[in-house]
């Protein structure tokens, strides 16, 4: 746990349920003063009193890991630094203020999304005064899973109930569902070209076509999307309705993904798939064969199990394109992903695409106080014909570094000797002598001469006044 980000939340959690610091000192039993210190990372926080905190506040442990701030942080930077702003740098201690004030920096993040969008509409403008509007449906969706840690626990219920009816003991996960498709809704299951699709469903004449170009877990997977859509439909609609999503768009997209949730739930059931991976110790391969899934649904479901009072390890989890699009995020670990730009070319998922089909594992540092065991591995799709390139994406995922020895991938790694450290994109980096360095950092001057050429290809200076 960090003890720079543990004071900032409990302090946010306190306000958060309405707390004021003299009342709650004396629901701990302690000071106002010390609990000030506390809350002002001045004084360690002793087991007795974490304990004490996780009572009063009725958290776990991982919600005082100071996550929300971190990503707070790294988001406040990003806006701080934008060119077009034309701002003077802006203290750290000011930013980590900020970012303790959860209100305050949603409002400036959305501000600076609805300034972004201005730019990019020209006269159009924004409708909605919060900024909702500017955020694309599949960004709108991916916040929505982000805050909710990617944990659903009325669609793991529902997953639960449909799961107890069938027999995957004796017939296997796929053989099941298409038996409870038949039985329970009459539905015929049919494997088929299907040009331009992979699953359609004919409800009039009772009949579910999948792709014959979809890999046999895929299938599997597909009829239980179909399940989720005929039995689960009740706690997606509520989840829906309480997101207010705001355009039909978004709101499709995340009922497909809620749908989607229950279908991973339905092949990779909470406890039988928690207790495997334990065993495995995080294995993505092995789980995958024993659950019969693809790598990436594997992968997809264990950065899920956040559960309160079973809770696997927090990864999080990515999905990158060859050009760095991002098309999945979950930090269940807290890892700062950037909502703009490009990622750290050093950073492990740039350099999977290079050998698919092989994890690569990488000691990835961020900085003096967060490192993450990360591993990624290309997943390489079948093209729709001839002569069309495949389609390539990377599974990226990761924990924080004291978890290491819990996960195969840290089997034999020298955790310190194997760091490599990589920032959040080159315009926020900080680090020197980076070769692989893109752009110039936003918040310093370059130091450049005709008589040198360095091997970075930007030397850069820090002036009084300025952050390092």
């Amino acid at each position: 746990m960090s003890k720079i980000m543990i004071g900032k939340t409990v302090r946010r959690l306190r306000m958060e349920q309405g707390f004021t610091q003299q009342g709650f000192a004396q629901k701990l039993g302690i000071s106002t003063s010390y609990l000030n210190l506390v809350e002002h990372d001045q004084r360690n926080v002793t087991a007795s009193l974490l304990f004490k905190l996780t009572e009063a506040l009725k958290v776990d442990l991982a919600a005082l890991s100071g996550t929300q701030e971190r990503e707070f942080e790294v988001s406040l930077r990003e806006v701080f630094s934008d060119p077009q702003l034309a701002l003077d740098p802006v203290p750290e201690s000011e930013i980590q203020s900020l970012a303790a004030a959860p209100g305050a920096a949603r409002a400036v993040l959305a501000l600076h999304r609805a300034l972004a969008a201005a730019r990019e509409e020209g006269s159009g403008g924004i409708t909605l005064p919060s900024g909702r509007r500017i955020l694309g449906p599949n960004e709108e969706v991916r916040d929505f899973f982000h805050a909710h840690e990617n944990h659903f626990p009325a669609l793991e219920t529902a997953a639960e109930e449909i799961g107890r009816t069938l027999d995957v003991a004796s017939f296997g996960s796929s053989h099941a569902l298409a038996e409870r498709l038949r039985r329970q809704h009459g539905l015929v299951v049919a494997v088929r070209p299907l040009p331009g699709a992979l699953r359609v469903f004919d409800a009039a004449n009772r009949l579910l076509t999948l792709s014959e170009d979809l890999p046999r877990e895929s299938r599997g997977f597909q009829m239980a999307f179909q399940l989720a859509l005929l039995e689960a439909r009740a706690p997606v609609e509520a989840i829906v309705k309480r997101a207010e999503p705001t355009t039909q768009d978004a709101g499709e997209l995340l009922r497909i993904g809620l749908l989607n949730y229950i279908a991973a739930a339905l092949m990779m059931p909470y406890e039988p798939y928690l207790n495997a991976a334990r065993e495995l110790r995080y294995d993505v391969e092995a789980l995958a064969a024993r659950f019969g899934v693809s790598y990436e649904q594997a992968c997809q479901r264990l950065s899920s199990m956040q559960r309160p009072g079973a809770r696997g390890l927090p990864f999080f989890f990515l999905r990158v394109d060859p050009a760095g699009n991002v098309s999945k995020r979950f930090s269940a670990a807290g890892f700062p992903f950037m909502r703009y730009g490009g990622t750290c070319p050093r950073w492990v998922p740039h350099a999977a695409f290079a050998t698919p089909g092989l994890i690569r594992v990488q000691v990835a540092q961020l900085s003096a106080t967060e490192t993450f065991l990360c591993f990624a591995r290309a997943i390489t799709g079948r093209p729709a014909r001839w002569g069309e390139p495949a389609p390539v994406h990377v599974i990226a995922m990761g924990c924080d570094v004291s978890h290491a020895r819990e996960i195969v991938y840290g089997d034999g790694l020298d955790l310190e000797r194997a760091a490599v450290g990589i920032g959040l994109s080159c315009r926020l980096c900080e680090r020197q002598e980076c070769r692989s360095r893109a752009f110039p950092p936003i918040a310093h001057r370059l130091a450049v001469s005709p008589e040198t050429t360095n091997a970075s290809p930007y030397k850069f200076k820090t002036l009084p006044g300025e952050r390092r």
